[in-house]
Formats: structure tokens, sequence, C-alpha cells
């Protein structure tokens, strides 16, 4: 599995990625919620392990962030904060379990095991399908009305970005963070550049256009 924790504790992480790697996961570790809110958009996951309480972006925020936007990848609340509210509102923002440290590392990997043999989760999710447009995610591969469309990396992530979250408008920051993991406005068109080459490879060559620009908002992908 690849998991991605989210815990400011260095010792804690640490501990943990050597743990689980030793398990036979592949393991990032994020000391920040915003980084990791960005880091989960941008990359699949098969597992989030999040801290409650975090710089940035606290945990609770964290998961509910990631339901927003509509991923779902199973999450384990690990965490000091052990009350029957704390427990509640953990479940409640779409945790799929919750552990109060401190914590028996045999006992998490038990939850672990649990949460991998659940059919959705062996369900790899492969290829991405929007009106007539077509994503290959193993091959890398775009294809639209039939005619392959060949994508530079960004534009590759871009366009994917977009089709996960179709109808939904994306501003710059959110995609600046997404993609480059730049948590700030360089002041620079690096975004309206990308935008505009994939406009021209996805859109310009069909009748219909999908990629939409809001003036002064974002952009939306509506392929419908």
């Amino acid at each position: 599995m690849k998991i991605l924790i989210a815990e400011d504790d260095a010792e804690t992480g640490n501990y943990l990625r050597k743990a689980l790697v030793g398990e036979g996961h592949s393991v990032d570790v994020i000391h920040d919620g915003r980084e990791a809110l960005s880091q989960a958009i941008s990359q699949s996951y098969d597992l989030f392990i999040l801290d409650r309480m975090m710089p940035g972006l606290d945990g609770l925020a964290l998961l509910k962030a990631l339901r927003a936007a509509q991923i779902v990848t199973p999450a384990i609340l690990l965490t000091a904060m052990g009350s029957v509210e704390d427990r509640v509102a953990g479940l409640r923002a779409g945790a799929d379990d919750y552990m109060v440290k401190p914590f028996a590392f045999v006992e998490l990997l038990a939850r672990i095991d649990t949460i991998a043999r659940r059919p959705t989760l062996r369900a790899e999710v492969t290829e991405l399908v929007a009106g007539d447009i077509r994503l290959d995610l193993l091959a890398r591969e775009a294809w639209r009305d039939g005619q392959r469309i060949d994508l530079q990396p960004r534009e590759f992530m871009l366009l994917r970005y977009f089709m996960e979250r179709p109808g939904r408008v994306q501003t710059k920051t959110l995609l600046l963070e997404a993609i480059w993991d730049i948590h700030f406005d360089p002041k620079s068109s690096v975004v309206e550049t990308h935008i505009s080459r994939l406009r021209c490879k996805i859109d310009k060559p069909f009748d219909k256009p999908y990629l939409t620009t809001l003036h002064g908002i974002g952009y939306v992908f509506s392929p419908v």
C-alpha cells in the first residue's frame, strides 16, 4: 500500500515510516497539514494516517477538506485526543478508524490490514473518462475522440486533476498547490501558460471546448 502520514512529531513520523516500510508499504511523511492536503490532492494514495494537532491545518480540517474534494481514500486518525466527543467528531468528519496515542504498532497494523481487505481499496483506478476524453493512468496517455493527445507531465497532471473534479471551479491558488506544490502566489504566469497549452491540445482541435476560464475566479472543466 502507498500510505501518506500527516504527523507533526518528527520522532513519531519517522518511527511509523520505518515500521511500515518494514512491512512492505510505501510511505510518505509530512509534518504540516496544508502540505499534506496538497500532497494528497496531487498524488494517489491507498491510505491516510492523520494526526489531529498539526500546524497549517489540523487533522480534522484536513480530513474534511479531502472529503469535500471527493477524495474517498480510507483514513485513520491517530491522535492523543481520545475523548468520546473527539472520536465521534473524527468519524463524522470521514475517518474510517480512530486510534488514540500511545498506541501499539501491532494494533495499527491490524487495522491497516482490515482496511486493505476491503474490496473498494483493492480496485485500483487505472483509467479516467470524461466526455470523449480518456486518460490511461498507467501508460500516462491521453485520448480525445479516439485521437491520441501528446501531453507533457504537468499538462497530464493538470488534465487528470480537472477530470477528477468535473464542474468544480479551480482557482489559481488551488492549482499552484496541487500541481506545483507552491503555497504562495509567485506572481508568475505558470498556471496561465500551462492552461493555455492544455487548451490548445484538448479543446482547439475539437468542436466542443471543455476547459473554461472564469475571469478573476479560476477555471472549470465541463465535459458535458
